[in-house]
């Protein structure tokens, strides 16, 4: 449910954890709207991480390496990619204070290059053991579920128990993504913050084989 933040103090990068930590999140109705609002939705999109879906044909591109995947190399470039869009709820706070979670270690980029061209990745906060997706962008076929299937490699690597989607679009259902009850995530969100995870664990490059392997279910 929305909550306008209309004459709100200022949004402070301190204020955006403890938000996350409370289960909501910011959003924007545009790019050129100043004004945000909280989001806390009644079904919540979550990829559960042992049922991230690896189709035969998406297997066979990352065995073929045809990208190479980069941590945190453009943090900015992969959120700009993300907004590049008709419509948008990333303004320009959303994207100065995800700058700042980025700063103090709370927001990393998976990235895929082309040579030097990023040409998709997604982004997210961290927090305890939840991994908080925030959106995602490709400009090559398959770049942002390539991306995907990096980034959950790197979660159940590094020890993490919830990965939040905030909502389920036809895209993230195919690859595996689930709808819960706001109780249920919230219970969920609980327990993975009393955990600790490191999205830096997994050392780079990721053999591309091991990143197929930890999908359970390749069809």
């Amino acid at each position: 449910m929305p909550h306008d933040l209309h004459d709100r103090p200022k949004l402070t990068a301190d204020l955006l954890l403890r938000a996350y930590a409370a289960g909501i999140f910011p959003m924007s109705e545009s790019r050129d709207d100043p004004e945000l609002f909280w989001v806390d939705p009644k079904r919540r999109g979550v990829i559960p991480l042992n049922g991230f879906r690896i189709s035969r044909s998406l297997a066979r591109r990352i065995r073929a390496e045809p990208f190479a995947i980069r941590l945190n190399r453009d943090f900015a470039g992969v959120v700009a990619g993300c907004a590049d869009r008709p419509e948008t709820w990333i303004n320009k706070e959303i994207f100065a204070l995800y700058q700042e979670l980025h700063a103090r270690g709370h927001a990393h980029s998976l990235e895929v290059w082309e040579g030097e061209s990023l040409v998709g990745g997604v982004y997210g906060v961290v927090l305890g053991a939840a991994f908080f997706g925030e959106s995602m962008f490709s400009r090559r076929r398959d770049a942002s579920k390539i991306a995907l299937a990096y980034l959950i490699a790197r979660l159940r690597y590094g020890g993490f128990q919830l990965f939040d989607t905030q909502f389920v679009t036809p895209h993230l259902a195919s690859l595996g993504a689930i709808e819960i009850s706001r109780s249920a995530y919230h219970d969920a969100l609980e327990a993975a913050l009393q955990t600790n995870a490191d999205f830096l664990a997994q050392p780079q490059p990721v053999p591309p084989q091991d990143v197929v392997q930890r999908s359970t279910q390749t069809s």
